[in-house]
């Protein structure tokens, strides 16, 4: 049995920050905005992908379910991901909060 792994896109709900040239030259330049706004945008567009990958299948009979399986299995695992990340900075925040001045 041979699988293959080429068909599997190798991305991630959030953007490569581990280069200095990544990250604003300045602390208000909207980076933590950005971050999350193409967060979103790519969990959205790996949903729609899955969504159009099921409905080319189940209406027009073309792919297969293994392509569709795939997909939406990537969009599930993305939007939990970037949740969690949510919800770590939510708790973050709420720690910060908590701190005396």
């Amino acid at each position: 049995m041979n699988i293959s792994l080429h068909s599997i896109p190798a991305s991630s709900p959030f953007p490569d920050v581990s280069s200095p040239a990544s990250i604003g030259s300045s602390p208000i330049s909207g980076g933590f905005a950005e971050a999350i706004g193409s967060a979103m945008a790519n969990v959205e567009g790996q949903q729609t992908q899955a969504q159009s990958a099921a409905s080319e299948l189940l209406l027009r009979g073309n792919g297969d379910v293994h392509t569709v399986a795939l997909a939406a299995q990537s969009a599930e695992l993305s939007l939990e991901l970037f949740q969690q990340v949510r919800n770590k900075f939510v708790s973050a925040y709420q720690e910060i909060m908590k701190m005396p001045m």
